[in-house]
């Protein structure tokens, strides 16, 4: 398990808690969804790794070790090592069921929100990136850098994610969560003098 604030333990349940929903929503197999969203980032190297594309691989073959070890049915295998090497935005591997289609959504839904927005302070803060510019606080003039700005990566990566749903019942949350934290912008912008 990793020691990223961002990706502990409590990421886990609420991902596991998303995914129980969008598979009721979506019909997917919780044989398949269940294990593969506990399991998802059981391998979570940081944002900053260079080797960081591969977490979600190796996640896959530590879940599958460890599936094993319970006698897991492996029946499922397959489909469980799918869902968590998909689910991962950097892996950038391309969903083939419903089940990794929902493990995915259930991952990305937890960077939107109220919960994504401390995750991303969190994870920004862990590689020293500043909150915004003070220059263009909001990237109006200049290209995206969230390795050195929090703000940045609201529209570098996470106000992108509610087109990058694959489920109905995904895209719907997403969008719920995406106009919160257009709003917590907007509230920044007023707190800072921009507006």
């Amino acid at each position: 398990m990793t020691t990223d604030p961002a990706h502990d333990l409590s990421h886990i349940e609420r991902v596991v808690t998303a995914a129980k929903s969008f598979a009721i929503a979506e019909q997917g197999q919780l044989a398949v969804i269940i294990p593969a969203a506990w399991q998802h980032d059981c391998v979570s190297l940081p944002k900053n790794h260079p080797e960081r594309q591969n977490s979600s691989k190796l996640a896959a073959i530590e879940a599958l070790r460890v599936l094993r070890d319970i006698n897991y049915p492996a029946i499922y295998f397959d489909e469980i090592t799918h869902a968590i090497e998909a689910h991962s935005y950097s892996a950038n591997v391309q969903v083939k069921t419903i089940e990794a289609a929902i493990v995915q959504d259930a991952d990305r839904i937890d960077a939107l929100g109220a919960v994504g927005i401390a995750r991303c302070i969190q994870v920004s803060t862990s590689f020293n990136a500043r909150l915004y510019s003070d220059d263009d606080p909001f990237c109006q003039a200049r290209e995206y850098n969230d390795k050195d700005f929090c703000v940045d990566h609201f529209y570098n990566k996470l106000f992108k994610l509610e087109k990058s749903m694959n489920t109905k019942a995904g895209r719907a949350e997403a969008h719920k969560r995406t106009v919160y934290m257009k709003g917590f912008l907007e509230q920044l912008k007023y707190e800072i003098g921009q507006k």
